[in-house]
């Protein structure tokens, strides 16, 4: 018996309350006995949250200003804390890889190539994900607004979105710009996910959620993301009506209407807007999913990835290296991430390789990288990338101590915990091999 419950994108709906806020306690009961964690049958406890406290890089040069600061202390400083094989918010889960009752099952799980789908696999993989855009979750809610125009507690400002939309805010919010205070007032060198070493664990970490939250959905506990393989391909491959959606034939920047995708509505995905307005994204939607693949800006991309690049970026052996950001030179993480050229290793690429560069390449609504996440393309992409970092890991087996401890940008700390996931993830916990999380890619076989 496979088992699902509530998981871990933030805000938990009981937490989203004022008194959950006054508190600053995030620990709802399990509903299989009533206490909180699930305390009475052992599946965890409410403790005291603790954070790191070893220093940051000098990029972000504020304290005290950003809702993410010290995750989740500005929002809540006791929470679950899950014993053995739980996880979740109220530990009514289990850890990844791990199912049934009592979260005793060990399963692996295997992403394949979109490729090797059957026609049917393909028909419920576009199924799943319109599912998901059309379902409003019953889990979580997202921020509208900051703690502060929360008015400490007393003023909840969350909004409903649907199981998909979650993750598209998630996205947003760890990346977003940290707001100093009025209109205009943004600090923009700061991404709790993005452009330092937890880049890749962090990804790991959403994707495995997005793939726990599909499962529950549906009820699919087969069910695991695929990827799509452009090394090599001389266009959007998974740009078809029958996978991600074709070109309209009237707006080459717009889907096909023979897309379900089409009738998608984007949100979070105006940066420049919340950034003049000094807010936070609302969650209303913003207009039709946009993609215009290959007519981007050839100047910062000029083409898809390849072969030889992927296999340069995998021979670097140091995870990550000096300042530890886009300008990190001969660091695994900055080339594949796509800021280090990808035949030289140097940082600071006037070009974009790698990761970044099928986004800009998709030249729309995955080019930003706040919203980028509003394209289902952005999951198969975003798994062949882990893919890459898993390879990596498997090849010149990291000790611990690669992951830096400290002195990295802001929130990319070992011992930082994940914005803006509850319960808590740290980013080290996540430097070790896709097999001790319960899953496998098909051609790493």
């Amino acid at each position: 018996m496979l088992y699902f419950a509530p998981c871990c994108p933030q805000f938990p709906r009981p937490c989203a309350t004022r008194e959950a806020l006054r508190t600053k306690e995030c620990c709802p009961p399990w509903e299989g006995d009533g206490s909180p964690c699930g305390a009475s049958s052992g599946r965890g406890s409410c403790e005291d949250v603790e954070v790191s406290e070893q220093p940051d890089g000098p990029q972000y040069p504020f304290s005290g200003l950003d809702d993410r600061e010290k995750w989740p202390l500005v929002f809540y400083n006791r929470t679950c804390q899950c014993a053995g094989n739980f996880m979740g918010f109220n530990c009514a889960d289990c850890k990844f890889g791990y199912f049934g009752v009592r979260c005793n099952e060990r399963r692996e799980s295997l992403r394949r190539n979109i490729f090797h789908l059957s026609r049917a696999e393909r028909i419920k993989l576009v199924s799943y994900l319109n599912l998901a855009k059309q379902t409003v979750s019953r889990d979580y809610v997202v921020a509208t607004g900051t703690y502060m125009e929360m008015e400490n507690g007393s003023n909840p400002l969350f909004a409903d979105v649907s199981v998909y939309d979650v993750f598209v805010w998630m996205h947003y919010y760890v990346s977003r710009d940290a707001l100093l205070g009025g209109p205009g007032n943004v600090w923009t060198d700061v991404d709790f996910a993005h452009w330092a070493p937890a880049f890749l664990p962090w990804h790991r970490v959403y994707l495995l959620h997005w793939e726990h939250e599909i499962r529950k959905l549906t009820g699919d506990t087969s069910f695991s993301i695929p990827y799509w393989d452009w090394r090599d391909a001389q266009g959007c491959e998974v740009c078809t009506d029958e996978l991600m959606g074709d070109r309209s034939p009237q707006d080459p920047s717009l889907l096909s209407p023979g897309s379900v995708f089409s009738s998608w509505r984007v949100l979070c995905s105006q940066p420049q807007v919340y950034n003049d307005r000094g807010v936070l994204c609302d969650a209303r939607g913003e207009g039709p999913l946009r993609r215009n693949h290959g007519n981007h800006n050839r100047n910062l991309v000029e083409r898809l990835p390849t072969s030889a690049e992927v296999a340069f970026t995998l021979g670097l052996s140091d995870y990550d290296t000096g300042a530890m950001d886009r300008g990190a030179n001969m660091s695994f993480r900055n080339t594949l991430e796509g800021f280090g050229d990808p035949q030289t290793g140097f940082g600071n690429n006037v070009r974009m390789g790698m990761h970044a560069a099928v986004h800009v390449f998709m030249n729309g609504s995955m080019s930003s990288v706040q919203g980028s996440a509003n394209d289902p393309i952005f999951l198969l992409h975003h798994t062949f990338v882990d893919s890459i970092y898993e390879q990596w890991l498997r090849r010149h087996r990291p000790s611990p101590s690669q992951y830096p401890d400290s002195n990295a940008p802001i929130g990319h700390n070992s011992e930082y915990h994940m914005v803006p996931f509850l319960p808590l993830h740290r980013n080290r916990e996540y430097f070790i091999s896709s097999k001790d999380l319960g899953y496998e890619y098909s051609y790493l076989l």
